[in-house]
């Protein structure tokens, strides 16, 4: 019959007699068969497929070098952020496809994905690209036209003669 604690001196006897802490697992990595990590990045209509595995630091996009798809400096920047916040700068390869929207929406997407990617092929980032801000999704779209309007919200110019 199983004994009933009472105090905290009885649930210490009944811990483990191992010696070690019983702790939270991480999950495990999740990679494919090439040993890379997938994600899809969002950002407005922009929508990002992102693969990373370890290598040099070479990032590619629609098979371009990233300067080259990417030539305005703060874009590159963007994309460098998630690397810059766990400490991995030039430790992973990205190899990436982006479609619709923007150049500024498509390196939004791009930075996404590269932050779900890091935390797919090792977990143990997450807490510090969640606390930055690189796993939210950003959700502001452009807002429709609406009927009656010259833009969503414009009214067209009123004039009274």
């Amino acid at each position: 019959m199983a004994q009933v604690i009472q105090s905290l001196a009885d649930l210490k006897s009944q811990a483990p007699a191992t010696g070690v802490a019983v702790a939270a697992e991480l999950p495990q990595p999740k990679l494919d068969a090439q040993g890379r990590a997938y994600a899809t990045g969002k950002r407005k209509d922009a929508v990002a497929r992102v693969w990373i595995k370890r290598g040099s630091g070479k990032i590619t996009v629609n098979g371009r070098e990233l300067d080259v798809y990417f030539a305005r400096p703060v874009l590159r920047m963007l994309l460098n952020q998630p690397f810059e916040v766990v400490s991995r700068i030039d430790q992973f390869d990205v190899m990436c496809t982006v479609a619709g929207g923007g150049l500024s929406g498509q390196a939004g997407a791009v930075r996404h994905g590269i932050s779900k990617a890091l935390t797919y092929y090792e977990p143990g980032l997450r807490p510090a690209l969640k606390a930055a801000g690189f796993l939210t999704r950003d959700a502001r779209v452009v807002e429709r036209k609406k009927y009656g309007r010259a833009k969503a919200r414009r009214s067209f110019q009123f004039s009274k003669r």
